[in-house]
């Protein structure tokens, strides 16, 4: 062999080697990143769900752990965060500005002299070391343990109030969102809630501010607007850039309370959502809360229940909804013994309130979603013959090309038209929200109006969904 053709043998074999070690290198990457289970997510192509990256649904389930990063110590997180996801929870909401002094349990305060402008930050991190340690590692802490449990943090950078106040104004705004989006723009698992509990015509140049700039400085990560009770961010941020999907917050307030909104109808603000141009997907981000008192500020009015924690689940994702987020009266607030005062009424701590009813069986309407086909998925009422009930009466129908769901809240029976899903035979099963468990009907026809009669006496509460299928015989 002469030179040349040792030179090109050589050549030959450099090439092989480089590639089988990218490739090598591709898959230990690959490999750890599907380990961390996150992919960055992205708004579907059909402008109604969330996905991964990778194309995999992703089925918003949320918990409003609003003062997680400011009330809770590091064992304590990880408790909260533990038992989160064991529940199938895969988004926590929480507030990194609640209030001017922002000082968390450790006594650390996340800026010097209260300026937005000046974050308070030390040159070290170690958790040991209460010099080093700061407001800011604290927060870095709890993001990460929350990735290694495949959770996002969906953040408010600054609750409402604080811009209300002015704390939070023009001529800060966006230093300040530009600091907090750059620190944590490589953050795997890291979504936006701008706003806070406001209306956006409130202080809009500031929401307005606060969005561009995270949108500019993060481009890796989404977007939305927490609006005030009984309204949603479509009303002032549909049509913005940097708004990637809506949110709407129906709690927490009876029929007979809510002189305004939609009640306790929460269906009607997908519904909303969900004809406006251009599409975005929508999702209840604040419904009422397990064991508050309904009308929030007067403990002597009856609780919210897991009954109802469920209605607004079942209602808003049927309606069209990417999502629902759960919230608890005792763990939003974090509520512990040691606590100066109390608010909304609570009756109990975080750490046994995370085990209330409500939250365990908001798992069950996961599965339910991600088990049929994801996102050929529509809200269709023309499945439901006389359908002019309203209120607790309400049935609400969702398909996909292959499957039905329709959901009642008390029981009642359940007419619908048949041969708007694939299949010449259809299996019917009812589902049930309490126990996620399910139980055959029959196979019938796949034509014409069938009624079907749900499982125990007519009830509020007695809830379930009639699921039809194609049949595989």
């Amino acid at each position: 062999m002469g030179i040349e053709g040792i030179f090109m043998f050589v050549k030959k074999v450099l090439i092989v080697l480089i590639i089988y070690l990218c490739l090598i290198s591709c898959c230990a990457a690959q490999n750890s990143f599907n380990e961390t289970g996150f992919y960055k997510l992205k708004v579907s192509e059909n402008g109604r769900f969330l996905e991964y990256e990778n194309g995999k649904p992703f089925f918003w389930l949320g918990d409003t752990g609003w003062l997680l990063l400011k009330k809770l110590k590091r064992e304590e997180a990880e408790k909260y965060l533990n038992d989160r996801y064991e529940k199938g929870f895969n988004v926590i909401q929480a507030m990194v500005i609640h209030s001017f002094p922002n000082i968390n349990v450790y006594g650390d305060s996340a800026f010097v002299n209260n300026d937005p402008v000046t974050p308070k930050t030390t040159a070290g991190s170690n958790p040991d070391d209460s010099m080093e340690y700061d407001f800011w590692d604290h927060v870095d802490f709890i993001i990460d343990k929350a990735a290694e449990k495949k959770i996002f943090l969906a953040l408010v950078p600054v609750w409402g109030s604080n811009v209300k106040n002015n704390n939070v104004n023009m001529s800060n705004a966006s230093i300040y969102a530009s600091w907090i989006a750059e620190r944590y723009k490589n953050k795997p698992n890291i979504i936006w809630l701008n706003g806070g509990d406001k209306r956006g015509e409130e202080n809009f140049d500031v929401w307005m501010e606060i969005g561009k700039t995270l949108r500019k400085k993060d481009p890796n990560h989404l977007i939305t607007f927490h609006p005030f009770g009984r309204t949603q961010s479509s009303t002032w941020f549909h049509d913005e850039s940097w708004l990637d999907f809506n949110m709407f917050q129906s709690g927490h307030q009876r029929y007979d309370q809510d002189k305004d909104g939609f009640g306790e109808d929460n269906w009607k603000y997908v519904e909303s959502d969900y004809a406006k141009i251009p599409t975005k997907p929508t999702l209840d981000g604040e419904p009422s809360y397990e064991n508050i008192p309904q009308g929030l500020h007067d403990p002597t009015q009856p609780y919210w229940k897991s009954s109802d924690v469920r209605r607004y689940a079942y209602w808003s994702v049927f309606a069209g909804a990417f999502g629902f987020t759960y919230g608890n009266n005792a763990v939003m607030q974090m509520h512990k013994p040691d606590d100066a005062k109390t608010s909304y009424g609570v009756k109990d701590y975080w750490y046994n309130a995370i085990n209330d009813t409500g939250a365990a069986q908001m798992e069950y309407l996961k599965q339910l979603m991600l088990s049929y086909p994801y996102f050929d998925r529509i809200p269709d009422q023309s499945l439901i013959e006389e359908n002019s009930a309203m209120k607790y009466d309400r049935l609400i129908a969702t398909r996909g090309k292959n499957y039905l769901f329709v959901y009642t809240y008390n029981g009642r029976k359940i007419k619908i038209s048949l041969g708007k899903i694939s299949g010449s035979k259809v299996d019917a099963y009812w589902f049930n929200p309490r126990s996620g468990k399910t139980e055959l009907i029959g196979t019938f026809d796949n034509i014409g109006i069938k009624e079907f009669d749900p499982p125990g006496e007519r009830l509020n509460g007695n809830d379930w969904v009639l699921v039809v299928r194609e049949s595989k015989l």
